[in-house]
């Protein structure tokens, strides 16, 4: 029996899907499954759901532990053989609705603020010293864990793990492996089947750089025809108008959604041009309604616990790569791992979304060799940002997070430089208690 360890188990939907899965593969029915969390409420209520699950599809095989507090967590990683990690520190109240509110006094809107951004920054700022805390007891209590991330922001909080922690980490985003699911929809194709791709790049902006149809064909071409149609006179109720405009302009499509990549360059929401947000169907404060739904759901959730309540095995990878290192049957993911040689025209430091192959010798990168210039120069803007911020969480200077903030692509092209230093001065006080000190 093997142990898997979930940090922040009141993240109720990857719970459900990490876990249920789990239950769902039969190398891992019988595992320990731990379950961590600082909000007591919360970890409650995924213990009744992942021991609910276990009755009711994986007849009581695993075994279903729970640890809460800081005092408790080395317990809870003890001997473990992978750490999935989905916390969110200062969850939806208070830290979320800050990291939106506060830079809306500058006039400086987002949609998700989670990845980058002046939200994507702040929130790896107060994140990445809890995730340095996971790693010191991790290196005491359970050295050769595999540390799967889910956590956001993706690049900067692997990033961390890999260049200044000895823990294994790989990054995961379940924006790989339905990416050309979604084009396809989008775009009205249904290409034979398997389609063969290659997707490389970073988080939440890797490229789909090849894409052929079972008989070898190239489906570009066509991509590309349909998505300028579809810009001209867009459908009703389509909102991947973003993703679209990256074909038309840069010849190809991305891996994460448009109300996303929106936010990752100084394009499409912009003050003087309100007409764009219209135009392209950007979904303004997308993230905060979706954590009041998703809190919502969270309650309907405790009254479905019963004979009823069950699961299908969901798309994350987390299950699959525990199977694969388990069974030591080669399984490929899209991994975030630390660019040592993979995409040669990236920095050293960046940490990358690439092909990877999982089995029981652990994560083991492709190398792509370079992007194509213009994926790589936008790839770059996104990593100064990641990189700098890095900076700002190890070095604990107040100059790294405003550098940060300027080479952002979105807030450099809305905010004046005194305007960028006087929002990060804003956000760290109003983030006082959720930081370390700033010098």
């Amino acid at each position: 029996m093997g142990k898997m360890t979930f940090m922040g188990a009141g993240s109720t939907v990857f719970a459900r899907n990490v876990m249920g899965d789990m239950m769902l593969t039969e190398s891992l029915r019988d595992f320990e499954l731990a379950l961590y969390d600082i909000d007591e409420e919360r970890l409650n209520d995924t213990y009744r759901m992942i021991s609910t699950l276990n009755k009711n599809i994986n007849e009581g095989r695993a075994t279903i532990t729970k640890y809460c507090g800081v005092e408790n967590r080395k317990d809870a990683l003890r001997g473990a053989d992978f750490v999935v990690n989905a916390i969110q520190v200062g969850l939806y109240e208070p830290c979320t609705v800050t990291d939106f509110e506060v830079p809306k006094k500058y006039n400086l809107r987002q949609t998700i603020a989670d990845t980058l951004g002046i939200g994507g920054i702040f929130r790896a700022l107060r994140t990445i010293p809890v995730m340095d805390d996971f790693a010191n007891d991790m290196a005491q209590v359970c050295p050769k864990a595999i540390f799967l991330n889910y956590t956001n922001p993706m690049a900067m909080l692997a990033g961390y793990m890999q260049r200044y922690t000895d823990i294994q980490t790989v990054g995961l985003c379940h924006s790989v492996q339905v990416c050309t699911r979604d084009l396809f929809r989008g775009l009205g194709m249904e290409p034979k089947q398997p389609v063969k791709e290659k997707i490389a790049g970073i988080n939440h902006m890797a490229w789909l750089l090849e894409c052929y149809d079972a008989d070898g064909n190239d489906l570009y071409p066509e991509i590309r025809r349909r998505a300028n149609e579809i810009l001209e006179n867009p459908p009703e109720n389509f909102y991947d108008l973003v993703r679209f405009e990256y074909i038309r302009r840069f010849g190809y499509y991305v891996t994460e959604s448009s109300e996303h990549n929106a936010e990752y360059n100084p394009f499409f929401i912009k003050d003087k041009y309100p007409e764009l947000i219209e135009r392209y169907r950007i979904p303004i404060d997308e993230y905060p309604r979706r954590c009041v739904n998703q809190i919502a759901k969270w309650k309907e959730m405790r009254t479905q616990l019963n004979e009823d309540f069950t699961h299908t095995r969901s798309h994350e990878y987390a299950s699959r790569i525990m199977e694969s290192v388990v069974t030591n049957t080669p399984y490929m993911i899209g991994g975030n791992v630390l660019n040592r040689g993979l995409i040669t025209n990236l920095p050293k430091d960046a940490c990358v979304e690439v092909p990877c192959l999982i089995s029981n010798r652990g994560i083991q990168p492709t190398v792509i060799g370079d992007l194509p210039q213009i994926c790589a120069a936008m790839n770059r803007t996104n990593i100064n940002v990641q990189l700098m911020t890095i900076e700002a969480a190890v070095t604990k200077k107040k100059d790294a997070i405003y550098q940060a903030a300027m080479m952002d692509p979105h807030t450099a092209a809305e905010l004046s430089i005194d305007d960028i230093v006087s929002l990060c001065d804003d956000l760290i006080e109003a983030h006082k208690g959720w930081l370390p000190e700033y010098h």
